[in-house]
């Protein structure tokens, strides 16, 4: 279904329109009215004006139908029942890791939606990984927690 048969349909290409408009900070703000959070740490623009564009369109449009969001909740239910059975250990939000490479001594925080390392916020135990060493690293497996194999 095209907007332009819908009511409201200038409306609403009107604020899609106007979002490539938009600094990062009120990229931001956009963000925290119509989610009712802060957005993740270190998306960039793009991904912001996208996933506003989306909520305001499934604001406007309807989301997704009862059937669907339940078939979504189960199988992400069962993803993450896989992921806590994959060879890595899971670690729950405010933990801290300390880990020693090269003679200095690196604190590691896992937040909700980020890792914060020495007061930086990074995506990903491989980004913090790769920003220590220069190189390609598994953050789990530089950080010591793949589990053991059991022989």
């Amino acid at each position: 279904m095209r907007h332009s048969l819908l009511p409201n349909s200038r409306k609403l290409n009107s604020e899609l329109a106007g979002l490539s408009a938009l600094d990062r900070r009120a990229l931001m703000e956009k963000w925290r009215t119509l989610y009712g959070t802060d957005p993740p740490c270190g998306v960039r623009n793009n991904f912001l004006m996208r996933s506003i564009a989306h909520r305001i369109q499934e604001k406007a449009l309807g989301g997704l139908k009862p059937a669907i969001r339940r078939f979504l909740k189960k199988a992400a239910k069962d993803n993450i029942s896989r992921l806590q059975l994959s060879s890595f250990i899971s670690v729950k939000p405010d933990t801290r890791l300390l880990r020693e490479w090269h003679g200095e001594t690196y604190e590691v925080i896992i937040m909700e939606d980020c890792v914060c390392c020495n007061g930086k916020r990074y995506r990903s135990l491989s980004e913090v990984a790769r920003a220590i060493t220069g190189t390609q690293w598994s953050g789990p497996t530089f950080f010591g927690l793949k589990k053991k194999e059991v022989a």
